[in-house]
C-alpha cells in the first residue's frame, strides 16, 4: 500500500516520505548533554587519561550532576559547579526560571568503580579493554555533501542558523530552546523535496505566532536546496501558538535522551548507547565515532552510495567481537572483501580508536548539539572522525 501524507496526492509506488527531527542547544536534554560534555572536557584537559561518566539533570533553576570520575587529585568534583554554570551561560539562559547565575547546582560525582577500572585499564600484557559491552553503528550516504542522511542534515542546519542569528543579536526575540522536523519526499531512493517542515522555537512575550513564523522562514528557505521548500500549508511554526516558557523551566532535561538526533535521525540503526558525558574509553562513544569514520571513508572513496557498519564489544576485552559491513546493495565491491580490507586498515580496539582519532582531547562540549556527525574536522582535533584520510588507500586496495 502506497504511503500518503496529509496535503499530498497518492505517492508513486517507489516513492516514500522520511522524517527526522533535531533539537537546539537550548533544549533541556541538550543543556544536560552540554554540561555533561563540559565536565568530560574539564577532566581530559587536566589529564587525557581521565575517566568520566557524568549524567546531568536540569529543571527549573536546578542542575544536578551525578556519576563516576577518575582524574587528577587537584581537580575536585566540586569545581564542576563553575563548569556547569559556564555551559549554561554560553547557551544563553538568563531567564527567571533558568539562569546560569541563579540555578542551584548539586554535585554527586564519585570515584569510578575499581571493578570497572580493572577491566578497562592496560596493565602488564593486557591492552585497554572496552569500558562496557555493547553494539555500535556507523553510517554514511551520498544524500548530502556531508555524507549524511538529508532529513537530519537539514533539521540540524535550520536550528544552527536560528542559533547563530540569536547569538549574533540579529534575532533577539528568539529564545534558546527550539526544535525542527523535516519530512522529505524520496523518489527512486533519492530525496527530491520537502513535503512538510515543523519548527518550534522559544520566543519573547512581544512576538505573536505570525511574527515568529516570518523570523523562522528565511532560516528554512536558505538552508534547503532551491525548490525544496514545502507547501505553505505544510509549514508549521509554533503550532501551539505560544512558546515563551522553555528550556529546563518548561521540561526537565536529562543527558543521553536524544540519541537519534545525535546520530542519523533514524535513517540508520542505533546501538542504544548515548555519547555525552562519557570519556573515550567508553565504546558507546568512541566506537560509534570510529564506525562513522570508516563508513564515511567508504562512501567518500565511492565504493558505495550507502554504508552501514556495526561493531560489538565485551567489557574489559580489547578486540571487537564482531564487525559487520553492509552497503545495502549500493556497493561497487564485494561487502565481505570490503570488511576484510577495512579491518586490516583500521584497528578497532579501544586504544587504537582513541589514538587514531586523538579522542583524549577536550573536544566534546561542541558535539553536544546539532549532531555528532556530518560536521567539519577542526584543527584542534574536534570531529576528527569526519576526516576522509582513508580514501586514497581504499581506492588503491580495490584498483
Amino acid at each position: 500500500m502506497a504511503l500518503q501524507h496529509r496535503g499530498e496526492s497518492k505517492l508513486a509506488t517507489n516513492d516514500y516520505l522520511f522524517t527526522s527531527e533535531s533539537v537546539s542547544e537550548g533544549h533541556p536534554d541538550k543543556v544536560s548533554d552540554r554540561i555533561s560534555d563540559a565536565v568530560v572536557d574539564a577532566y581530559l584537559a587536566a589529564d587525557p587519561l581521565s575517566r568520566v561518566a557524568c549524567e546531568t539533570l536540569t529543571t527549573t533553576n536546578r542542575i544536578v550532576l551525578a556519576g563516576e570520575i577518575r582524574g587528577p587529585e587537584n581537580l575536585h568534583p566540586s569545581g564542576m559547579e563553575d563548569v556547569a554554570r559556564h555551559a549554561v551561560r554560553d547557551i544563553g539562559y538568563e531567564q527567571d526560571g533558568f539562569h546560569w547565575k541563579n540555578a542551584e547546582v548539586s554535585i554527586h560525582l564519585h570515584m569510578q568503580s575499581t571493578d570497572i577500572a580493572i577491566g578497562v585499564d592496560a596493565r602488564g600484557n593486557k591492552d585497554e579493554g572496552a569500558g562496557d559491552q555493547g553494539i555500535m553503528f556507523g553510517y554514511a550516504c551520498t544524500e548530502t555533501p556531508a555524507l549524511m542522511p538529508a532529513p537530519i542534515y537539514y533539521s540540524h542546519a535550520i536550528l544552527r542558523s536560528l542559533a547563530e542569528a540569536r547569538h549574533s543579536g540579529a534575532e533577539p526575540g528568539i529564545g534558546p530552546d527550539s526544535k525542527s522536523q523535516v519530512t522529505l519526499l524520496y523518489s527512486a531512493g533519492k530525496p527530491i523535496k520537502a513535503t512538510s517542515i515543523v519548527v518550534s522555537t522559544q520566543h519573547s512575550e512581544t512576538l505573536d505566532q505570525e511574527a515568529v513564523r516570518e523570523i523562522v522562514r528565511p532560516h528554512v528557505v536558505n538552508v534547503l536546496p532551491d525548490g525544496w521548500m514545502c507547501p505553505e500549508d505544510e509549514f508549521y511554526v509554533n503550532p501551539t501558538g505560544r512558546f515563551v516558557i522553555g528550556g529546563p523551566d518548561g521540561d526537565c532535561g536529562l543527558t543521553g535522551r536524544k540519541i537519534i538526533v545525535d546520530t542519523y535521525g533514524g535513517a540508520a540503526p542505533h546501538g542504544g548507547g548515548a555519547f555525552s558525558g562519557k570519556d573515550p574509553s567508553k565504546v558507546d562513544r568512541s566506537a560509534a565515532y570510529a564506525a562513522r569514520y570508516v563508513a564515511k571513508n567508504v562512501v567518500a572513496a565511492e565504493l558505495a552510495e550507502r554504508c552501514v557498519i556495526q561493531v560489538s564489544y565485551a567489557i574489559g576485552v580489547s578486540k571487537p567481537l564482531s564487525v559487520y559491513i553492509n552497503t545495502e546493495g549500493t556497493g561497487r565491491v564485494d561487502d565481505a572483501k570490503l570488511s576484510s580490507v577495512l579491518q586490516e586498515m583500521v584497528d578497532l580496539s579501544p586504544r587504537a580508536i582513541r589514538e587514531r582519532l586523538q579522542l583524549s582531547r577536550p573536544i566534546y562540549a561542541r558535539t553536544a548539539a546539532y549532531g555528532h556527525f556530518g560536521r567539519d574536522p577542526e584543527a584542534d582535533g574536534g570531529f576528527s572522525w569526519e576526516k576522509t584520510d582513508l580514501v586514497d588507500d581504499l581506492k588503491a586496495a580495490f584498483a
